[in-house]
């Protein structure tokens, strides 16, 4: 088995499933959706284009700096029409949500000739390429090149890719949350499924369409971080010692 990896990293990020209206709201994680969405747009393809192959792909993303969320007062005009006073009309205000200097390891799992397109096609993209909105741009490295093996094996042993300010606000060893398509993720007691809508059907703007897919949270990468702060405690750990 074939993994791409990908590094997801930006000033911000938003990577919505479920957003309506007003309140444009944004996971944890980046989805399933966001992230072929942006390998179809590497390799140009257009939204009304056919995804059956990528959307066949496993996914997985490791959490490795969680970022913090951020809200945006959203006002727009429909600068195109005007009103009898010669003003454009305001459209709704809205909120919308993005993750602040997060970084994640992503990958996609599957047949390696396609793989190999989809590198390819990152090193020279055809659109341009963002973090779940267009205001999203990617910053630094993307790809992190194939390796062979299983997704999960792949992700836990990549190296962290946090910053280095962040890995040394952390304490010496630092646990990873890492999701998993659930025919990816190794059965485990300790695992947690959830049901999420971001299994891209088709990205054409006049019928989008999402489907569910069991996302499993499987055990937490762990990673030693020798930078890290001696002082920071497990609190869990310090009440049981007490």
């Amino acid at each position: 088995m074939t993994v791409l990896a990908l590094r997801l990293a930006g000033p911000l990020q938003s990577w919505g499933d479920a957003s309506r209206f007003t309140r444009r709201l944004t996971r944890s994680e980046p989805t399933k959706s966001g992230v072929l969405g942006l390998l179809a747009a590497a390799q140009g393809r257009r939204r009304t284009e056919p995804i059956e192959d990528l959307a066949g792909l496993c996914f997985g993303v490791r959490v490795d700096q969680p970022g913090r969320l951020t809200r945006d007062f959203h006002t727009a005009i429909r600068w195109q029409e005007k009103n009898r006073a010669g003003e454009s009309p305001s459209m709704p205000l809205s909120y919308r949500y993005y993750l602040a200097d997060a970084v994640f390891v992503a990958g996609v799992e599957g047949d390696r000739a396609l793989l190999e397109g989809l590198v390819d096609s990152l090193k020279e993209p055809r659109f341009p390429l963002y973090l779940g909105r267009r205001s999203c741009p990617v910053t630094g490295k993307l790809s992190l090149g194939l390796h062979e093996g299983k997704l999960e094996d792949v992700l836990r042993r990549l190296p962290w890719e946090a910053s280095a300010w962040h890995q040394r606000q952390q304490g010496r060893t630092v646990d990873l949350p890492l999701f998993l398509d659930a025919a990816a993720a190794t059965p485990s007691p300790d695992a947690v499924a959830e049901l999420v809508r971001d299994a891209p059907v088709s990205f054409n703007p006049v019928r989008r369409e999402y489907g569910w897919r069991d996302v499993v949270r499987a055990t937490p990468v762990t990673v030693d971080n020798p930078d890290g702060r001696a002082d920071v405690m497990d609190f869990l750990a310090a009440l049981g010692g007490a």
